[in-house]
């Protein structure tokens, strides 16, 4: 199956924050302290947040309205703004609702933020999607299906819904044979490249999202030997755009997810300025995986990604990045 990214503690029932620990409420009283009276500290609210990993933010965030009667997102909105409040705020939530809030930001306003939708609605877990729609609507009371049909359109829109389904198919070696592999390379190719006028991706698109990665695998394979194309190929050369970028993206996390965030991180800082809005969502998403993708990024760029974020962004906010890259992959004298 396509790999989780949230923390395991996301998809456990029944926790109780004043059973946490000593640790989790010093944390909390830390950041208690940095946000009192006039002018908040953002340094200490770092060190108490930003340092702590994606299991003990989550614990951090059910505690921390125990004790004080404040959500810890709502007082991070009130004391900071600009690029670092949004990440302390995403930073302040459960994984599960951080995405939820991630998503209400990208589609507020005028035209969705299509990248940051897309980023974290393909190559996800069955379960981590039907978590995500729950959260969104527990959380905002609006449908996330309805909501990504009016801000979407065309290919993305027909992407997206078929995400949106969790409908990942659990790989059975007996049904996902060579010959289902064969037959599904063949719908593909009859359905792109095959196709006398237009594609259907529709059709492409059920086919790639029902499929475990280690079919996805034997359908690249066989496409490969019967027309010259792995699948990764074949859809660069059929889709453009934006859902070019989101189908390539979905296909890289079910063969090579570390890669595929690490490329990702990249995109974020490619071309004429940086998305800090995508790179903070990005690295805050994965830090469950984040010793991975720190590793497949220094294999495939000669550099960590602590390099690309000083490079790229500045103040507080870099400071923020930068320990919460620490917390999965501790720089020497960090």
């Amino acid at each position: 199956m396509t790999i989780p990214i949230y923390p395991d503690i996301v998809m456990q029932q029944n926790l109780s924050p004043d059973h946490f620990g000593s640790e989790i409420d010093d944390l909390c009283q830390q950041i208690r302290d940095a946000t009192k009276g006039w002018g908040a500290n953002k340094q200490k609210v770092i060190d108490a947040l930003a340092t702590q990993d994606s299991t003990k933010r989550y614990m951090i965030s059910l505690r921390y309205p125990e004790l004080f009667k404040t959500p810890l997102d709502e007082l991070m909105k009130k004391e900071f703004s600009g690029d670092f409040g949004l990440a302390l705020k995403f930073l302040s939530l459960p994984m599960h609702q951080a995405e939820a809030a991630m998503i209400r930001k990208a589609t507020k306003g005028i035209g969705a933020n299509v990248n940051i939708v897309w980023s974290i609605m393909v190559g996800r877990t069955n379960a981590e999607i039907e978590l995500l729609k729950k959260t969104y609507y527990k959380k905002y009371d609006k449908d996330l299906g309805k909501l990504l049909a009016s801000e979407l359109h065309g290919d993305m829109e027909r992407l997206i819904f078929n995400c949106l389904q969790a409908a990942e198919e659990e790989y059975d070696p007996k049904y996902h044979n060579i010959d289902k592999a064969k037959e599904d390379a063949d719908i593909i190719h009859k359905k792109g490249q095959g196709k006398f006028f237009g594609t259907d991706e529709k059709t492409i698109f059920k086919v790639l999202c029902a499929a475990p990665p280690q079919h996805i695998e034997n359908i690249s394979k066989e496409y490969a030997d019967k027309y010259g194309y792995t699948l990764m190929k074949a859809m660069e050369k059929e889709l453009g755009g934006e859902v070019r970028s989101a189908c390539l993206h979905m296909l890289g996390m079910k063969l090579k997810p570390f890669e595929t965030m690490a490329k990702l991180i990249k995109e974020a800082c490619a071309g004429f300025g940086t998305d800090e809005l995508l790179l903070a969502c990005t690295i805050i998403r994965c830090q469950a995986i984040l010793g991975q993708v720190q590793s497949a990024h220094i294999e495939l760029y000669g550099k960590t990604i602590h390099d690309r974020v000083r490079k790229e962004v500045g103040g507080k906010f870099k400071t923020l990045l930068l320990q919460v890259l620490n917390a999965s992959w501790p720089e020497e004298g960090a």
